[in-house]
């Protein structure tokens, strides 16, 4: 037993002296470099009707899908009875075509044509 609370003393007198020494988010934020955005993250230009609609030239995927949905949720677009299902205003026909209604799944797809291809 008393090994065990030994090695248990000189564990925690290791670790105290460690966080004493220098704070580790200092030097971790130092060593790491910076991240590029990439993928859905990563702003890109986008086509007049959607620069309309949201009021921003460039925007990542993720952000324009995300004010998409809090314009749907303000309006109280989302059908009450089968809540997959989103009745368009005028303002969403813009962007998704001529359609009276589409399905929440759609949403990404119908506004991959509106983000500009870049390398």
């Amino acid at each position: 037993m008393s090994r065990v609370l030994r090695f248990s003393k000189s564990l925690m007198a290791a670790a105290s002296s460690k966080a004493t020494s220098a704070p580790a988010s200092s030097v971790a934020a130092s060593a790491q470099p910076v991240k590029k955005m990439a993928g859905i993250m990563k702003p890109v230009g986008v086509s007049p009707p959607l620069r309309r609609f949201l009021g921003v030239g460039e925007i990542s995927r993720a952000h324009a899908i995300k004010k998409v949905w809090e314009h749907i949720k303000s309006h109280s677009l989302q059908d009450p009875v089968n809540k997959r299902e989103i009745r368009l205003d005028d303002k969403l026909k813009t962007i998704f075509g001529n359609k009276d209604k589409i399905t929440m799944f759609e949403i990404a797809k119908l506004l991959a044509p509106h983000f500009n291809k870049s390398s």
